[in-house]
């Protein structure tokens, strides 16, 4: 299913659409709790009233904070990279989402090829999608010096794959911060 029949099913069928098959026949990795908490924020948005379901975690308000990322993009990357303390690095997870160029090498010649475009075709396609918009701020600097060498549609690519790392690095940041609140209370009951 494509990204822009993807987004006028959810529009028509709700909760049936997002449960569906992914883009090339795979199954959604949406749980049910996602799949609740993305409804609620679709529904305030479009309504443009608020929910009675809680307002979004920590981890969605800290990926929001990236240009070109809003709710919808935020959940839709947290439920496909799930646990981030899986991946060892940011690189790790921009590899894993399949923007990193192919390598070809032997010996000490290496030509870097197209992306590798292995790993979870949404997490892609949204991250490009939010390049598209992050392109346009000024933290987006980079991206008119790799467009004038390399062309735009790598450029774009490229800001995605920024938007990746980044996000790996608040979303562990996101993790730490929550971690930390569990542990001062134990150390504290310690001490009595």
């Amino acid at each position: 299913m494509s990204a822009n029949r993807w987004r006028r099913a959810l529009a028509a069928g709700g909760r049936s659409a997002l449960m569906s098959k992914g883009p090339g026949g795979g199954p959604c990795k949406l749980s049910a709790a996602q799949v609740r908490e993305l409804e609620a924020v679709l529904e305030a948005g479009w309504t443009g009233r608020s929910t009675s379901a809680p307002g979004p975690g920590p981890r969605v308000k800290a990926l929001t904070q990236l240009p070109g990322v809003g709710p919808f993009t935020a959940l839709v990357i947290l439920a496909e990279v799930g646990d981030v303390s899986r991946f060892g690095s940011a690189r790790k997870l921009a590899s894993w989402a399949g923007l990193t160029p192919t390598v070809r090498g032997s010996d000490r010649v290496a030509h870097y090829g197209h992306i590798s475009k292995q790993g979870p075709a949404w997490l892609r396609w949204v991250l490009c999608e939010a390049a598209q918009t992050a392109k346009r701020s000024p933290q987006s600097a980079s991206y008119q010096a790799i467009a004038r060498r390399r062309g735009k549609k790598i450029a774009t690519t490229a800001v995605a794959r920024k938007l990746a790392t980044r996000a790996w690095h608040l979303l562990t940041d996101a993790e730490h911060a929550l971690a930390q609140p569990d542990a001062a209370p134990a150390a504290q009951t310690g001490t009595r």
